[in-house]
Formats: structure tokens, C-alpha cells, sequence
């Protein structure tokens, strides 16, 4: 009787199955492992210096392969030296620390009849600024040939050449559809539907473009330099149109089809009929938005056309005009109670035109929340005007570029695509 048919069937399956897991790992081609440098960078992004042996202790990677990866970094431009650390004996060890200024940013943001463009350094740290006044109405063409040629003029001004570019992003007054970077069904932006907003930009500036709506990105600003440590924020803007940014569990929140956030179409319990330009009638935009504040105080006989005549009397403290900006207030302050009770956020901002009309908006809408929401949502909720005013939507712009292109992957590839024959297998 040979060996095979001594053996019981346990342990003839046993000598089987490992035969073939030898067979298939030997037959199995390892793949190199991605350079790991961007995940090391992430404990770097908080611009504080550290020494190769700190980054070793706080990551349990070795010494050979934390000294690789900070190699490729430095490479790239992403940290530098920044000096040395103290020495316990010999050679003081060198200290490393994020870069933002090895690299620029360009960001828009574009409203129904302003345009403001910055360049900014990785950080989000504005370098430079320009603004004009433009007619979002006049279509995609002309608009967005004056971002480019404004975008330009900025690289330019401050010497700053197209190589150093990491991004550029926008930010509409209208849905968008994030994936694609193209308006959809925008109400107040009429020639932009589905108009190819990255392909655009990218026949001038081949870097990565990214496409929101206005109010997304303003949250976003908003957040990241005001209110970094809080993870549940809402933004309202309150201007021609009504809208709402949404950050929930630290991230901004946009839906299905990046339509979330429509607040000024939805409608105001107990409101007037008055009809919408969406169709619908008793929407929240249609009674609060800044022409219907304007229709409101002309039809008193007020020289008032316009959101920015409304807020001129009210800084003149206009009693017909501080009243309306109140009662906006209160009707926006009537659905937001519902998004409080849903989303129980730590803090909502009102930023846009009307809102900085001193107090009065802002007022109604606390007047109302605290009234309508349920206490537990409001025991620690925090109602206030925007810190960044007409700034938090080039900051949140920034922002996005630089949550984008920093990311771990993103530097991976970063390193990779600069020199491709250089990637080490790194191993822990």
C-alpha cells in the first residue's frame, strides 16, 4: 500500500489545500506598495516642525523608510527644512514642516451681480484678491472669460508662474452637479444649464477644477477658518436668492444629485401666496429674498430696487426698512426651525448681502428658531453673522481645492507622476 493511501481523508485534504496555497502565492506577482508619503504628510499638514525620529514614533514606521518618504516630499516642494531640533548628543537633527507656499490656489466665487477672485497659497492664506461687479445673467461665455483673464492678471501681479498652480475651483449661484462640475437647472442663471464649467477653464489653465454652488463653499469658509472645531454647521445666505450650506459630522453635505440645501424653495408655513419665479407660490425666497425685501419697501415709497438700497436704509436706520429686514427674518427663521430640529446643528451663519445689513435679519431669524425648534436642539445651538463676510466664498473655494489635492492619494500621485521610476517599495 503506497503513502497516499495511508493517509485519512482529514489529513489528505490538510497536504491538498496546502499545496495550493503554495502554488498560488508563488504564482502570485507582489505589487509594489503605493509610496505611503502622502499619509505621512497628513501628520505634517498642522504646519508644525518635526524631526524624522518624532514622525517615526508617531506613525511606528521605521527610521529608512520615514527618511524615504520625507526625501519625497521635500522633492515635490510640499515641506521643507525649517532648522534644527535639540541635540541629546552630536549632530543636531533636522526639523521638517508643511510648505503652503511652495504652491498657489485659484478661487472664485460667483453671485447673480459680483465676482470675487483670489489667489491663495495651500493654507488658504489670501495672497491676492480682485473683485468687480458682473451680470451672471449675461451668460457662461463672458463670465467665465473674465475669470480666466482676471485669473491670469492675479498669477501675474504676483509673480507667481502657471507651474506653481495646484487647483482652481468655483463657486455658482445655482445647483450643481458635483461629479461633472456643470450648473443644473440654475433659476437665476439662465444659458448655464449643463454648460461644461471645467472644460472651460482647463482649455487656459490645465490643473484640476472643481465646481459648487455659492453656498456650499461658503460653508465650507466659514467652517474651516472660524469655526474649525465644530463638526455640525449651518450657512445661510441671504442675498438675491435664499440658500443653505450644510456640514454634518465635519462634512459638508451636498445629496444625491448636489441639490441639498434649496431652502429658499421651500415653503413658508403660514406665508403669503406670493408667487415664485420657480413656479411654486409661498416659497420662502419669494417673500424673504433680497428683491422681494425691495419690492416690499418700494411699494411704502421707499427708493429701495435693489439688496444693496435695502441695506443702505437700513444702516440709515430707516424704521419701514429695519421692520421688513425683521419680518425676512422671521420667515426665514420659520423653515430653518424645521432644518434645527432635522440636522440639530451647533451653529448656523447668515452671510450674503441682507444679512450683513447689520442685526435686523438676524434678529427675526433667532426670534423664531429658538421658538419653533424643539429646546433640546437649541439648548447649546449658537446663531450668528458671518466672520468672513464676502470673503467666505474665495475661502471655502480654496478650501476645496486643498482638501482635494492634499489628500493622501493626491500626493501619492503627485510623487508618482513627477518621477515614476523612482517609487521605492516601502514596508513598515
Amino acid at each position: 500500500m503506497d503513502v497516499i493511501s495511508r493517509l485519512n481523508p482529514l489529513n489528505l485534504c490538510i497536504i491538498c489545500f496546502t499545496g495550493y496555497m503554495s502554488m498560488t502565492i508563488s504564482s502570485t506577482k507582489i505589487q509594489p506598495t503605493v509610496t505611503g508619503a502622502g499619509e505621512l504628510f497628513q501628520h505634517l499638514r498642522d504646519g508644525a516642525p518635526r524631526t524624522r525620529s518624532e514622525l517615526a514614533a508617531v506613525t511606528g514606521l521605521s527610521r529608512s523608510t520615514i527618511a524615504a518618504r520625507v526625501d519625497a516630499l521635500l522633492d515635490i516642494g510640499l515641506i521643507g527644512a525649517v532648522g534644527s531640533a535639540m541635540s541629546s548628543g552630536g549632530r543636531p537633527p533636522s526639523t521638517f514642516a508643511f510648505a503652503p507656499e511652495s504652491r498657489t490656489v485659484l478661487a472664485a466665487d460667483l453671485g447673480a451681480a459680483h465676482g470675487i477672485l483670489a489667489l491663495t497659497d495651500l493654507a488658504g492664506r489670501v495672497i491676492d484678491q480682485l473683485r468687480a461687479d458682473i451680470d451672471i445673467n449675461e451668460g457662461p461665455l463672458p463670465v467665465l472669460e473674465w475669470v480666466v483673464s482676471s485669473f491670469a492678471e492675479l498669477l501675474e501681479r504676483n509673480n507667481r508662474d502657471v507651474s506653481t498652480l495646484s487647483g482652481i475651483a468655483i463657486g455658482v449661484p445655482g445647483p450643481v452637479e458635483h461629479s461633472t462640475g456643470r450648473p443644473t437647472k440654475p433659476p437665476i442663471m439662465p444659458g448655464w444649464n449643463d454648460f461644461d464649467i471645467p472644460g472651460t477653464i482647463q482649455q487656459t489653465f490645465k490643473v484640476p477644477v472643481l465646481v459648487d454652488n455659492d453656498v456650499n463653499i461658503m460653508a465650507l469658509g466659514e467652517q474651516s477658518f472660524n469655526w474649525p472645531d465644530t463638526e455640525n454647521l449651518i450657512f445661510v445666505k441671504v442675498a438675491t436668492g435664499i440658500g443653505v450650506g450644510i456640514i454634518s459630522g465635519g462634512a459638508l453635505q451636498r445629496g444625491a444629485q448636489g441639490s441639498a440645501g434649496d431652502l429658499g424653495h421651500v415653503q413658508v408655513p403660514g406665508g403669503a401666496e406670493i408667487h415664485c419665479r420657480c413656479g411654486n407660490s409661498g416659497c420662502l425666497e419669494a417673500l424673504a429674498g433680497g428683491p422681494a425685501v425691495a419690492k416690499s419697501l418700494a411699494d411704502l415709497g421707499l427708493e429701495a430696487h435693489t439688496p444693496s438700497e435695502v441695506v443702505r436704509l437700513a444702516e440709515s436706520n430707516d424704521p419701514a426698512a429695519i421692520a421688513v429686514l425683521r419680518q425676512a427674518g422671521r420667515d426665514i427663521g420659520s423653515v430653518l426651525a424645521m432644518c434645527v430640529n432635522l440636522l440639530n446643528p451647533s451653529v448656523i451663519v447668515l452671510g450674503g448681502r441682507l444679512a450683513d445689513a447689520g442685526e435686523h435679519v438676524i434678529a427675526g431669524v433667532r426670534e423664531l428658531v429658538y421658538f419653533r425648534s424643539t429646546p433640546l436642539a437649541t439648548q447649546h445651538l449658537v446663531i450668528v453673522g458671518s466672520a468672513s463676510g464676502d470673503m467666505a466664498g474665495v475661502h471655502g473655494a480654496s478650501m476645496l481645492v486643498i482638501q482635494h489635492v492634499l489628500s493622501a492619494r493626491a500626493v501619492d500621485k503627485l510623487i508618482q507622476d513627477r518621477n515614476p521610476a523612482s517609487i521605492p517599495e516601502f514596508t513598515r
